[in-house]
C-alpha cells in the first residue's frame, strides 16, 4: 500500500511539473508582450532625445592668441524673469527664478605687447603692459538651472523667458566680476608672473608701469 501510494505521490508531482512546464511557455510570450507594451509607454510618457550632430564641419577662422590668463572668478547669481504681471497675470503671466553658475576669465593679451612697451635704462627693465580684460565670460551650464516658473492658468508660458534670463544672467555675472575688481587681480598677478619670468632671465630690477604713465628717470650717479 505504502509503495502504491508512493507511486501516485511521484505521478501526481509530475502532473503539477508538467503543467507548470506548460504554462510557463504558453505565458511567456504574452510576459514578453506585456514587458514590451509597458516600454513603449514608458518611452511615449518620458521620450529618450535623439541627438544628431552635422557631420560638416566648417572651421570660420583660425588666429593665434598669446593671452597670458591670470585670474578666474566662479560667480552665482539669482535672476527672476517675468512678463504680463499685472492685473491678469494670474491668467497670462509667466514668472521664472533661475539660478546662474558662471565662470569670468581675466587676464593680459600679450599679442598687444610691442618693442615700445619694454626698454632698458640705467639698467633697469621697464615694462608697460596693455590693460588687462575679460577673455571669457560663459554662464556653466551644467550647474545653472531654472528653480522655479510659474505661468498663468491660460498659457504655457513664454518660450523665450528662460533664454532671456539666461542672457540677463551673463551679464550680471561678468558685471559682478568687475566690480570686485577682476581687472585690478588680472594685471596684479600677471605683473608677478611676468616678473618671476623676467628676472629669471637675467633682468636684476624690472618696474611695470601704467600704460599712460611716463617712467621717472633714474637719477645719474655724481
Amino acid at each position: 500500500m505504502v509503495g502504491i501510494l508512493a507511486i501516485f505521490a511521484l505521478f501526481a508531482f509530475g502532473m503539477v511539473w508538467a503543467v507548470s512546464n506548460v504554462l510557463k511557455t504558453a505565458l511567456s510570450p504574452v510576459e514578453q508582450m506585456t514587458g514590451l507594451v509597458g516600454t513603449q509607454v514608458a518611452g511615449v510618457l518620458n521620450p529618450t532625445p535623439t541627438i544628431l550632430p552635422d557631420p560638416i564641419t566648417i572651421v570660420r577662422s583660425v588666429r593665434s592668441l598669446a593671452r597670458l590668463e591670470t585670474i578666474e572668478y566662479a560667480i552665482e547669481k539669482v535672476i527672476t524673469a517675468e512678463s504680463m504681471q499685472g492685473p491678469f497675470g494670474f491668467l497670462f503671466g509667466d514668472r521664472l527664478i533661475l539660478v546662474a553658475h558662471g565662470e569670468v576669465l581675466a587676464g593680459v593679451d600679450l599679442n598687444k605687447l610691442g618693442p615700445k612697451d619694454l626698454w632698458l635704462e640705467g639698467g633697469v627693465l621697464y615694462v608697460r603692459l596693455p590693460d588687462p580684460e575679460v577673455f571669457v565670460s560663459a554662464l556653466n551650464n551644467e550647474k545653472t538651472y531654472v528653480y522655479s516658473r510659474e505661468t498663468g492658468l491660460l498659457t504655457r508660458g513664454s518660450l523665450t523667458l528662460e533664454g532671456d534670463a539666461r542672457s540677463a544672467a551673463e551679464r550680471e555675472i561678468e558685471k559682478a566680476a568687475m566690480e570686485n575688481g577682476i581687472l585690478i587681480q588680472a594685471r596684479r598677478n600677471a605683473e608677478s608672473y611676468l616678473y618671476g619670468l623676467l628676472v629669471q632671465l637675467g633682468y636684476p630690477e624690472v618696474i611695470f608701469i601704467q600704460p599712460q604713465e611716463t617712467p621717472t628717470p633714474t637719477p645719474a650717479n655724481p
